[in-house]
């Protein structure tokens, strides 16, 4: 954090607020994780604050401490809409578009301009709704945004065990249990002291990744059997129909880090998952790349998304079979970033 976007917070903080903090929609680990934390934080300080989730996130994830305080836009809209309405700052993390929290965004744009928006965030480009903005596409995680954030305003004494867990998920979420390349020295740091402050690294492990359901594991074989290898390009894509999903009890949360399994295979550098929304009309991609093949401009210039270089979401209005054929039919066009 540069001093200027420092004094800006503190100037905020000096005096009382009823903060609302607002993660994307569909809320991962790193999502909530940081508003959590945030919410510890400024909570600690003496703020009125209130998280509101666009909608539900995983089961995985409800452990985390303070996840029973989260407002559910969705399902407890008056109540949300009542703390949007009254508040005077607002911080949305983990996003830097309006558009990535669903139907939130109109009481949200409503409130620009009217009253200060922080953004915490580290996605590219940035859009230009928020007074204050944090916003490093270097950084590993929110997560560990949350963390220079509270030490560059205060002292990370005010770390408490329960932020420490918060911060600790979402850093590990968010970087494949620190194996991308956004892990570097200073994450590795920061997690150290997390540790030394509370954080429970083994048993936020287990309750992560440890805690399958049956139909949870028969859904990832039912995804790995759906499993197209282009060995031509170095790619790897899976589909789950919505049948497919119906058929397994599908519940939020079951089908992440599936993609990453393409990456897995030798040779291969970009894994794509397409998932039929029935719901929502829709086809949900998640792309993920190895290298310098950046998932983010192809998700940019393809699939209405977008992300980090190797990391990113993207959106179909096509059939699950013909975005899945218009998604081979767009690799030659990559041909030589893609082949060895």
């Amino acid at each position: 954090m540069n001093s200027e976007t420092i004094n800006a917070v503190k100037e905020l903080l000096s005096r009382p607020q009823k903060i609302v903090i607002v993660p994307h929609k569909n809320p991962d680990g790193d999502a909530i994780g940081s508003a959590l934390a945030l919410w510890h934080y400024l909570t600690g300080i003496g703020q009125e604050t209130s998280v509101i989730v666009p909608n539900d996130y995983p089961k995985f994830l409800k452990w985390m401490p303070g996840c029973g305080s989260i407002i559910n836009f969705e399902r407890e809209n008056t109540q949300a809409k009542e703390k949007i309405d009254g508040s005077t700052l607002i911080f949305t993390l983990d996003f830097n578009h309006l558009g990535r929290i669903g139907q939130m965004e109109k009481p949200l744009q409503e409130k620009v301009g009217q009253i200060p928006f922080v953004m915490i965030d580290h996605h590219q480009a940035p859009s230009d709704y928020a007074e204050v903005m944090y916003s490093d596409v270097n950084m590993s995680s929110t997560c560990q945004m949350v963390y220079n954030f509270i030490e560059s305003i205060d002292t990370v004494d005010k770390v408490t065990p329960e932020i420490a867990n918060c911060l600790y998920t979402g850093i590990m979420t968010d970087t494949g249990s620190f194996k991308f390349r956004s892990t570097n020295g200073r994450t590795h740091r920061i997690v150290a002291d997390l540790i030394d402050r509370g954080a429970e690294n083994t048993e936020i492990h287990h309750r992560v990744f440890d805690t399958n359901t049956p139909e949870r594991l028969r859904l990832l074989g039912c995804a790995l059997n759906n499993l197209v290898i282009l060995k031509e390009y170095r790619t790897a894509y899976i589909t789950l129909s919505q049948q497919e999903l119906d058929a397994h009890n599908f519940q939020k949360g079951d089908t992440e880090g599936f993609v990453n399994y393409g990456l897995t295979l030798e040779d291969v550098i970009f894994a794509v998952i397409f998932i039929e929304n029935k719901e929502e009309g829709i086809i949900k991609i998640s792309l993920r790349s190895i290298g310098d093949f950046s998932v983010n401009e192809f998700a940019r210039n393809h699939f209405d998304g977008g992300g980090h270089n190797n990391a990113a979401g993207g959106r179909s209005e096509l059939s699950l079979e013909d975005t899945a054929t218009h998604f081979e039919s767009l690799l030659k066009n990559y041909q030589a970033q893609l082949r060895p």
